[in-house]
């Protein structure tokens, strides 16, 4: 299942699932779920027949963040080893945690804006995972129990900001700095988040190509460390990391510019596209 948030001529935020062969939205509010976050804490990952659920035709709805009102957003730094070594850091002993403020949060279409007080604004593409079922110091083993689903986060970073400091968060929290989507596809349909490809590409150019299987640590290892610290609840985001190929990683630097237009793609997630603005 592909669990969006969109809206209709009225502008309401709605929860819905994603039929593209069928080029509609089925409406989820109409069984009592106000909003996606709703639909993740009640563990719903499928609607039987969704001719039984209000519909709306794809072409006449907007695509939001399918998570507009995640609890938390953990991000992950330095989790794939080829960013680690274009970094050149050393690879980390435990996972490198910060966090991504929830006003960052855009959708699919909505435009990048690069503040004016950073120079160097960068793109990141990564895999995430939304918690499901919540809970406080679980087994690594046991993390399927633990996982909604997945999508995809651009985690923009204003590279002179963060390295300015030891701490990432406010770097990485700009308004528009956490485009996220299309959707929020069930872990019923990813057989292995381990597995695959992911990439990035501005206005046509392929900046980043990597595959997951790369990851310092898998969700497994991320879902056990952080709940070890902190009960993870249902809704929360983890953002797993980028791979190599990030504008301060080139030679040239490749800074993000007004006038780009910035796609992450996912194997098995789809793409999240979005322009560039300066503010």
């Amino acid at each position: 299942m592909k669990l969006v948030t969109f809206s209709a001529a009225d502008g309401k935020l709605r929860p819905g699932v994603l039929m593209e062969d069928a080029g509609l939205v089925v409406d989820l509010t109409a069984v009592g779920h106000p909003d996606t976050l709703a639909v993740i804490a009640a563990g719903l990952t499928t609607i039987g027949n969704f001719s039984a659920y209000p519909g709306y035709r794809l072409s006449g709805v907007r695509l939001h963040a399918p998570l507009v009102n995640p609890p938390r957003i953990f991000a992950i730094g330095l989790n794939y080893r080829g960013h680690a070594i274009e970094s050149k850091m050393e690879l980390p002993r435990f996972p490198v945690v910060f966090f991504k403020l929830q006003t960052a949060i855009v959708g699919p279409g909505e435009p990048i804006v690069l503040p004016k007080n950073s120079t160097q604004p960068d793109y990141e593409a990564e895999l995430a995972f939304v918690i499901g079922k919540g809970g406080y110091r679980i087994p690594a083993a046991e993390w399927r129990d633990f996982v909604y689903g997945y999508t995809i986060v651009n985690d923009v970073s204003a590279r002179d900001i963060q390295m300015s400091t030891s701490q990432w968060s406010l770097a990485k929290s700009f308004p528009t700095f956490c485009p996220m989507g299309p959707a929020i596809v069930t872990a019923d349909e990813i057989d292995d988040p381990h597995a695959l490809d992911i990439g990035l590409g501005i206005n046509g150019e392929v900046l980043q190509n990597s595959n997951t299987r790369d990851l310092v640590f898998g969700v497994p290892e991320l879902i056990a460390y952080i709940s070890s610290i902190t009960p993870l609840l249902p809704g929360d985001v983890v953002s797993t990391g980028t791979p190599s190929g990030v504008g301060m990683g080139r030679s040239p630097r490749r800074w993000l510019r007004p006038g780009d237009t910035v796609t992450v793609t996912v194997e098995g997630l789809g793409s999240l596209t979005n322009p560039v603005m300066a503010e």
